[in-house]
């Protein structure tokens, strides 16, 4: 069922990109996987999908550390839910990108704490 519906949102994509003049390949998919079982992610990963998203940050990390420890480290995680202040320094060096930054004190979090782990956060 997850092969079939990846299948059917790619075919989707490819169709609206041939009607904007858009090329495919220039759009991202990001599996929304908030909420579902780590087995799900594996069959999507096994099918391509390299970006998921996630709205909480205890999941997210339990899902990341789940991948880190079966060695699978090409996944791309996005926070797509809110965000707290207290809850930064859990996920700045986990997600690719944090997708919902509803404030300039939460950017300014997020720019502290990955000055000091040294990383780069996308928002």
């Amino acid at each position: 069922m997850i092969k079939e519906n990846i299948d059917n949102v790619l075919k989707d994509i490819s169709e609206a990109c041939a009607q904007s003049g858009r090329n495919p390949e220039d759009v991202s998919l990001i599996c929304v996987s908030k909420t579902k079982p780590v087995s799900m992610i594996e069959e999507a990963y096994e099918h391509g999908c390299r970006l998921f998203g996630e709205n909480k940050v205890q999941e997210l990390c339990d899902k990341y550390e789940y991948f880190k420890e079966k060695g699978i480290e090409d996944i791309e995680w996005h926070l797509i839910g809110h965000l707290q202040t207290n809850k930064v320094k859990y996920i700045v060096d986990k997600v690719k990108l944090i997708h919902s930054v509803d404030s300039f004190h939460l950017a300014s979090c997020i720019s502290k704490e990955a000055v000091r782990k040294n990383v780069v956060a996308n928002i």
